[in-house]
């Protein structure tokens, strides 16, 4: 029996030399009873963040969506690529809308991207080269479930993770991921509430929505009605 329980101590205690919180490269895996794994940097990773009760708690509830680029209507705007679209050269269906402005090719560089509702900021960074700088909202919607609207390809970033967002807030402007694209919004709405950032083409919908049906029907206002968020007139500097 003595003999048994100290072959099982042994074993433990190797097995715990081996755990990959100790740093042992050659686990491939995360086990179950080992601490979550960082990345190399050491800096955790948002992209595969669940909001913790407490952050879901302080989602905005979002009265009215209006669209991110141009007018509060979409005015000065053509989608270039919609929801849904197949394209052959990157072997799926378009997860977004390409939203750009007006004059085409790289004539809306540096133009303004609006908050499309009013939310909280769940990410902010680059998180591929192939996206560029991305910003993703976390809304609530009248009825309560949770939306996340996705801002991406952008060529700068004006808001930090975590905060408050009104609607009509800019968040950035419109990019080209660094020369990837000629410039435009890559617009998506999904609903979900996990963070979670894969190609923008696939053969499955993924939990994302077609970003204009859902803002149009979550637009909540009169076709002429332009008026600022109050939760955006709450987190305006003041005079």
């Amino acid at each position: 029996m003595v003999a048994a329980m100290a072959a099982l101590v042994v074993w433990l205690l190797w097995r715990a030399g081996k755990s990959p919180a100790l740093g042992d490269a050659w686990l491939a895996y995360q086990e179950a009873d080992a601490p979550l794994g960082m990345p190399g940097s050491g800096e955790v990773d948002e992209r595969w963040c669940f909001p913790s009760a407490w952050q879901r708690a302080q989602i905005p509830q979002a009265a009215r969506f209006d669209l991110p680029l141009g007018s509060e209507h979409g005015g000065f705007t053509y989608n270039a690529q919609a929801f849904w679209e197949m394209n052959p050269a990157h072997g799926g269906r378009h997860l977004g809308d390409d939203l750009n402005g007006i004059g085409g090719m790289n004539t809306d560089l540096g133009d303004p991207v609006f908050a499309t509702a009013d939310g909280m900021v769940v990410y902010a960074g680059e998180p591929a080269t192939g996206w560029g700088n991305v910003v993703i909202l976390a809304h609530r919607t009248p009825d309560g479930p949770l939306l996340q609207s996705m801002y991406a390809h952008l060529d700068r970033i004006d808001v930090a993770q975590g905060t408050l967002i009104g609607r009509g807030m800019q968040l950035g402007t419109v990019g080209t991921a660094h020369g990837a694209y000629p410039a435009h919004l890559h617009f998506e709405m999904r609903a979900s509430d996990e963070v979670v950032l894969s190609g923008g083409y696939a053969l499955q919908p993924l939990k994302r929505l077609d970003p204009s049906a859902t803002v149009q029907a979550l637009h909540h206002a009169a076709a002429d009605a332009c008026s600022p968020s109050a939760l955006a007139r709450m987190l305006a500097p003041r005079r």
